[in-house]
């Protein structure tokens, strides 16, 4: 072999060997970049999940704490009623004047709900009730 062509073979082999060298290098570097990107990108992400669930959280607060204090102001006024037990209501001149003395008259109070008598539930309209009975 002529001495130009060993000459030349050694610098295919040099370049070969230097392109190698240059690839691998950059595949290193690549690899450095991707690695920095993607720790980036987590952090950002934790940055945003945090700043979202922070506004949410107050979004949420801001919307839910007036209706909370509605509540609790109604459930202290609704403790004052126990609306869960009957209690009595006598019939009177005023209210219910056809019952008075009726022995059909119940007068008991369910839930907020009068029950006058069975036949007549409301009561009668007027001071003369067709089923009315002595006690």
């Amino acid at each position: 072999m002529d001495n130009w062509q060993k000459d030349l073979m050694d610098i295919i082999e040099t370049v070969a060997d230097e392109v190698e060298d240059f690839f691998l290098g950059m595949s290193d570097i690549v690899d450095e970049i991707v690695d920095a990107v993607l720790e980036l990108t987590e952090e950002i992400t934790e940055q945003v999940q945090m700043t979202i669930a922070t506004e949410v959280d107050q979004y949420l607060h801001d919307l839910t704490e007036p209706m909370l204090e509605v509540y609790w102001e109604l459930e202290d006024v609704v403790a004052d009623v126990d609306l869960g037990f009957p209690y009595p209501v006598e019939a009177t001149p005023d209210k219910n004047p056809a019952c008075v003395g009726c022995t059909h008259y119940h007068g008991q109070v369910y839930g907020g709900n009068l029950l006058v008598c069975a036949m007549h539930p409301n009561g009668w309209d007027d001071s003369n009730c067709p089923d009315w009975e002595q006690e």
